[in-house]
């Protein structure tokens, strides 16, 4: 599988604190690379934040967002799917306005793992 870890700074912090936006978000995420989801969980935290999970067939897409730092940390695993994180992730950059979005790709699987004898 393929892990995308997001780091979205620079955002706007009023999209970063508002639940309908960040569940919407990944909804977008999920749908415009035509991700089958299966179930949700967000929280909108007080004074501020939002943490929400989308589980997919393919496996997550989750964020845990920051307002009063202007970020979020976001994460897209898809387990031998034949859609693309990356345009997954492309669609959670534009849609929380990160000027700084920094991604890191982790190969995850019984095939990326080293043989032990």
């Amino acid at each position: 599988g393929l892990h995308l870890l997001l780091e979205l700074k620079e955002c706007n912090p009023q999209l970063l604190d508002n639940l309908d936006h960040v569940r919407s978000a990944l909804y977008g995420a999920a749908e415009g690379v035509g991700a089958h989801i299966v179930g949700e969980c967000f929280h909108q935290f007080s004074p501020q934040g939002v943490t929400g999970v989308l589980s997919i067939a393919e496996s997550h897409i989750s964020i845990h967002t920051w307002p009063e730092y202007n970020y979020a940390a976001a994460d897209i695993f898809t387990c031998g799917s034949s859609f693309q994180p990356r345009d997954a992730a492309k669609v959670l950059i534009e849609l929380f306005e990160s000027k700084q979005p920094e991604i890191t790709e982790v190969r995850r699987g019984l095939l990326s793992l080293p043989v032990v004898i």
